[in-house]
């Protein structure tokens, strides 16, 4: 599993004209990518450090501070641009796997009180989202403890 985590002062997920999940103060984004041998293990490892990573202001993490946390699928998180100029989707896993996985993370999130809103899974998303510092971490849970 995959995050792009970004400390951000405002973010919000439209579809078809529509805001599904927005950032009601500052805190984090997540983007969120999903492989085929992803499991629950994966989605606990990722929300652990996402929670807990000291990178909102005076260096405390989303749960020091109740910050909330806009979470986002986004299978293209496993693109592979390596070879030729379109890239590879076959890293990412398919809906039936990764969109458990996504809610089990969300779940995981706001069993540690934390707001958490998120994106709809599978459609067509116009992502906004105001980086604050930048402050951007890519997270991949098979280099987490």
């Amino acid at each position: 599993m995959r995050a792009v985590v970004t400390r951000c002062t405002e973010a919000e997920v439209v579809v078809e004209g529509e805001v599904v999940g927005r950032l009601p103060e500052p805190g984090l984004m997540a983007l969120i990518g999903v492989t085929h041998d992803d499991d629950a293990k994966e989605a606990a490892k990722i929300a652990r450090k996402i929670s807990g990573l000291r990178i909102l202001d005076g260096e405390v993490s989303a749960t020091d501070a109740g910050a909330p946390i806009l979470v986002v699928s986004q299978f293209t998180l496993y693109g592979d641009a390596r070879k030729g100029r379109r890239p590879s989707w076959s890293k990412a896993s398919p809906r039936e796997h990764s969109e458990p996985l996504v809610e089990t993370l969300v779940e995981l999130l706001r069993a540690e009180g934390l707001h958490v809103e998120t994106g709809q899974f599978g459609a067509m998303m116009r992502v906004r989202s105001v980086n604050d510092g930048p402050f951007t971490v890519l997270l991949d849970s098979s280099e987490l403890a």
